[in-house]
């Protein structure tokens, strides 16, 4: 049987100790570093492969485990279980460092199934990488799932169709992604800001779908400064209220013209015009026509918009300001 490796940090690079010290923990506060290639030349050549073995002590132990994704395909599906917080997916380019899998809500036995990527351990972050289902049109295909609270990404791309991306719970943070779908392909019930990110529709259909169930819940989706593109024939929904107390802001976002010009879809129930709370505030380009919106969406000020600010609306109990991550 081979050693174990342990991987401690070394300054930026990475030290697997020798057999002699496969008894030593490392000391608390400690980065844990490896690298995935896909190719090889790396500690592991797949990320599922890293996130089950580059642990072999509690993770209470260490402050993060940092996985260095090299560029290349990673034609896997990965799970981060919930005994692996604070771990780090860091690859140097996004679009050149892929995750990617096929799987439909049909083939998987519903649409909770297909994620290409699940994330369940707290505090999770990633940079630099791409995460897709490329199942294409006609099912659910979920890209990634998140349901890790104090969960950041930056400079990432979410690829697929129908239900791409999946944020399902806690407080999430994005930063200059991109997000690409058709139907409802930011969904779920989290606290999530996505701030100067490009949210491309490759068709017709749905932008948001958020879930919150009752109306003093702290959830909802916040879109900052984005950029809303689209494909030429696209005629698109800002959201629709996947549960009756859904909550999605934009703030500042510029709105190509496949936006639709009343914005929003009370997905076939007039009830939930009154319980779902969709507002707008600095809406530019030509998707952007105030006058035309549904008259039960919400128009509000810069002071009540002030409380969708990331350090704001993701600070919780403990105080989160997503901004001072590094």
């Amino acid at each position: 049987m081979p050693t174990r490796r342990r991987f401690l940090s070394a300054g930026a690079g990475v030290l697997a100790c020798p057999a002699s010290a496969t008894d030593r923990q490392p000391a608390a506060g400690q980065t844990v570093r490896a690298v995935v290639a896909a190719g090889g030349g790396g500690d592991f050549q797949t990320i599922q492969r890293a996130v089950d073995h580059v642990l072999d002590h509690p993770p209470e132990s260490v402050d993060r485990v940092i996985l260095e994704v090299r560029p290349g395909v990673y034609r896997e599906r990965v799970k981060i279980p919930q005994d692996r917080p604070r771990l780090t997916l860091l690859g140097s380019d996004a679009a050149s460092t892929l995750i990617t899998s096929r799987m439909s809500a049909a083939d998987a036995g519903g649409t909770f199934f297909s994620p290409g990527v699940e994330v369940d351990g707290a505090a999770f972050e990633a940079e630099n990488v791409s995460f897709e289902n490329s199942f294409g049109t006609g099912s659910q295909a979920v890209a990634i799932s998140v349901h890790s609270d104090r969960a950041s990404f930056r400079n990432c791309r979410f690829l697929g169709w129908q239900d791409t991306l999946y944020a399902a719970f806690g407080r999430q943070y994005y930063r200059d992604c991109r997000i690409e779908g058709h139907v409802d392909f930011v969904f779920g019930n989290a606290a999530a800001v996505f701030d100067r990110c490009e949210i491309n529709s490759r068709g017709s259909g749905y932008i948001a779908a958020h879930s919150r169930t009752r109306p003093d819940g702290p959830t909802g989706f916040v879109f900052r400064d984005c950029r809303l593109t689209g494909a030429p024939d696209a005629h698109v929904f800002l959201g629709r209220p996947w549960r009756s107390c859904a909550r999605v802001v934009y703030l500042n976002c510029r709105m190509d013209r496949h936006i639709r010009p009343e914005g929003w879809d009370n997905w076939g129930d007039p009830g939930n015009e009154k319980s779902a709370w969709f507002a707008e505030l600095g809406s530019s380009g030509p998707g952007a026509d105030a006058a035309a919106r549904a008259g039960w969406a919400h128009a509000i000020t810069p002071a009540e918009a002030a409380a969708f600010a990331p350090e704001t609306f993701l600070k919780g109990s403990d105080g989160w300001d997503p901004a001072n991550i590094r």
